[in-house]
């Protein structure tokens, strides 16, 4: 993350249109959208911790071309991976509508309980 990238809801998706999404290693999404902004979905890693795309369910084409209609962010701690290795650990689901489809990306983090296990969505700067 660059100094200038701000922090964001991704929420602020609601009405833009994307018009590519990257995914690198299940480990971070950039979403371009038709007004030129670019937003990246990541985890900033540190020691002793791994957060990474677990699932994506639906295709991501339905969410390129049309304007998002649903953008929203849940999280919960029920049911790890590997219940006797992950003592602290987080799913966290993003859920996206547009007229072609539904779209749920699902991270997983774990840590030893010290370090974050969220996702960040930034707006990217220049």
């Amino acid at each position: 993350m660059s100094w200038r990238d701000e922090y964001k809801n991704v929420s602020d998706l609601i009405g833009k249109t994307i018009t590519s999404i990257e995914n690198k290693d299940n480990y971070e999404l950039i979403f371009h959208t038709e007004e030129g902004l670019n937003y990246k979905m990541y985890h900033d890693q540190d020691c002793c911790e791994s957060v990474s795309i677990e699932d994506i369910c639906g295709d991501l084409n339905n969410l390129i071309g049309s304007p998002i209609v649903m953008a929203e962010e849940t999280t919960n701690s029920d049911n790890p991976k590997d219940p006797e290795w992950d003592k602290s650990f987080t799913w966290t689901f993003y859920n996206f509508a547009t007229a072609k489809g539904y779209v749920t990306i699902r991270w997983y983090g774990t840590s030893n309980g010290y370090y974050s296990e969220g996702v960040d969505f930034v707006l990217l700067t220049t």
